[in-house]
């Protein structure tokens, strides 16, 4: 694929042609999360788009380019995320039929969202790929026009828009940080950004289970798998033009493990008061795990997308609280006898310590059959607070320790 696949004046264009049709959103600077990381943050918001992430301005940077010949016959795409909503909601916006293939595994929320937003969704296979395939079979067989979701300039475009709005509010910035996935956003970012700044530190950033550009890139030979937080950046198969770009300007690929994804999530809702997928978080946890890399830079990260199941960012959340020392499971071996129990809850009183829950084992234990154990689930003010807790308990002589959430 040419150098010039996407250019500086494709980007531009992109921003007049999509410009009122998708939300301009802030970036702002970040000032508890710059004292955290040792660098100076600013945030782009894109999970502030009418879908919550910024695949609306590739899919409909692609949408208005096509001619009316072949927006009559409608446009198809494969997805289970982000791309399908994105293309959903302009295509029905501009009167374009859409249709969406999406695999049998895809949460049912997705599927109705998608299917709000105007699309007719079709389930094929269990996996990305198969449902990929049978997208570009689809394509073929009714001449509907393939909308890919990353390695496509015009696709590319559109996002690199994300980037002439950064530097346009906040031009002192010296270093992006992009999540990548197929590598359409940092593409077009950094074609974006190097043009107008050929000084700027361009970073990529993947998901430790999914580095498949970080290898293509490196030569290393790493797996791709695993349930990691970040699905909106679990490929497989990085772009063939979307590598090319990448190798030509990114200065560098980091990993980034799935702990440091869920603390970045949860920093987001605490200190910002903004909900972040995990694929939206990957910039601001590069921060979290490589901290000497950017210390002292003057950093843009983008908050890429908001869409994550409310049960799984409940998890996070309480395992954020878990790790930070406020939630803990204590396992406390007491003799099973009346009083004993009371023994144990009159520390957590005294302590100022609040019990969440409390779960007794007789059954399923090694212990002496007049022994048991209890978990006790509880909440405190920091970790120093329930360290004197656990100290105190263990002067008054009981054998206990900690559940430990790595």
């Amino acid at each position: 694929m040419a150098q010039a696949t996407v250019t500086l004046a494709d980007i531009q264009a992109a921003a007049q042609r999509i410009e009122g049709a998708v939300v301009r959103t802030p970036t702002t600077l970040s000032r508890t999360l710059s004292e955290l990381t040792g660098a100076t943050v600013y945030l782009k918001f894109e999970n502030l788009q009418f879908t919550a992430a910024y695949k609306e301005r590739g899919a409909l940077n692609k949408l208005l380019l096509m001619s009316d010949e072949k927006r009559s016959h409608g446009v198809i795409a494969a997805s289970a995320g982000n791309h399908a909503q994105g293309l959903a909601y302009h295509a029905k916006r501009l009167g374009i039929p859409a249709t969406i293939v999406m695999p049998h595994s895809t949460p049912m929320i997705k599927v109705m969202q998608t299917e709000g937003h105007g699309a007719s969704v079709v389930l094929h296979g269990e996996m990305f790929d198969e449902a990929y395939a049978h997208a570009l079979q689809l394509a073929e067989q009714r001449g509907l026009t393939f909308v890919h979701p990353f390695d496509d300039p015009e696709i590319m475009a559109g996002q690199g828009t994300v980037a002439l709005e950064m530097l346009e509010d906040a031009p002192e910035m010296d270093a992006l940080v992009v999540p990548i996935g197929g590598g359409g956003l940092i593409s077009g970012m950094g074609t974006a950004a190097k043009a107008l700044k050929p000084g700027i530190e361009l970073i990529g950033a993947q998901a430790e289970l999914y580095p498949s550009m970080y290898c293509k890139i490196t030569g290393k030979q790493l797996p791709s798998a695993g349930d990691t937080i970040a699905e909106g950046i679990a490929v497989k198969a990085p772009g063939i033009g979307t590598h090319e770009v990448i190798e030509r300007l990114v200065d560098e690929i980091l990993l980034v493990p799935e702990r440091d994804i869920e603390t970045a999530v949860s920093l987001l809702l605490q200190i910002e008061k903004t909900v972040a997928e995990g694929a939206g978080a990957v910039g601001l946890a590069t921060l979290l795990t490589h901290p000497e890399r950017l210390k002292g830079r003057k950093v843009g990260i983008v908050v890429t997308g908001g869409n994550i199941d409310t049960r799984l960012l409940a998890t996070v959340l309480l395992r954020d609280l878990a790790r930070s020392g406020r939630m803990a499971r204590l396992r406390i071996q007491i003799q099973d006898r009346p009083g004993a129990l009371f023994s144990v809850v009159k520390l957590f009183e005294h302590h100022g310590v609040n019990i969440v829950e409390v779960y007794h084992q007789r059954i399923f234990t090694a212990l002496p059959a007049k022994d048991a154990f209890i978990d006790i689930e509880c909440e405190a003010r920091d970790r120093e607070h329930l360290d004197a807790l656990v100290e105190e308990l263990r002067r008054e002589g009981f054998n206990l320790h900690p559940v430990e959430i790595h």
